[in-house]
């Protein structure tokens, strides 16, 4: 852990226009991805400072795969980023504030949170039937890039 890095995550979300959150992704001791949150400035729901990082760093890298990275946020990644994180198979993850103190600023992410154990919305298969070849087209498929 590099405090370093952390101030710099911090620098990034105190100077943002989109929301008080920044990031930054690290590998061997260098920041490859830095990110501030866009998500007024862009109108992108999506546009949070962990995903702009892990997508700047991804194009460096020209790689789908952190898995040699470290990720710095000055907070706790909401679970839309987690989810991120979790696809992008960081090492780690350093965080500042908690998911409480951002509800504390007026952000819905302890909400989101506790969604996450309970339907957040009305959902339903549909056509199951149709889709269900593209599992073994997929698993035949000989030029595939593994996740």
């Amino acid at each position: 852990m590099n405090l370093d890095f952390m101030k710099e995550a911090i620098r990034l979300a105190r100077e943002s226009k989109g929301g008080p959150f920044g990031a930054v992704v690290v590998k061997d001791g260098k920041i490859i991805g830095r990110g501030a949150n866009q998500v007024t400035v862009l109108n992108d729901p999506t546009a949070h400072a962990e995903i702009l990082a892990i997508r700047e760093a991804c194009r460096l890298l020209g790689t789908f795969h952190l898995g040699t990275c470290e990720l710095y946020s000055s907070c706790e990644p909401c679970p839309m980023c987690l989810a991120a994180i979790l696809w992008a198979r960081l090492d780690r993850v350093y965080f500042a504030l908690t998911r409480q103190d951002a509800a504390a600023m007026g952000f819905d992410d302890e909400q989101f949170y506790r969604e996450l154990t309970k339907p957040a919305l009305p959902m339903q298969p549909v056509g199951r039937e149709l889709a269900l070849p593209l599992v073994a087209e997929w698993n035949g498929k000989k030029d595939k890039t593994p996740y």
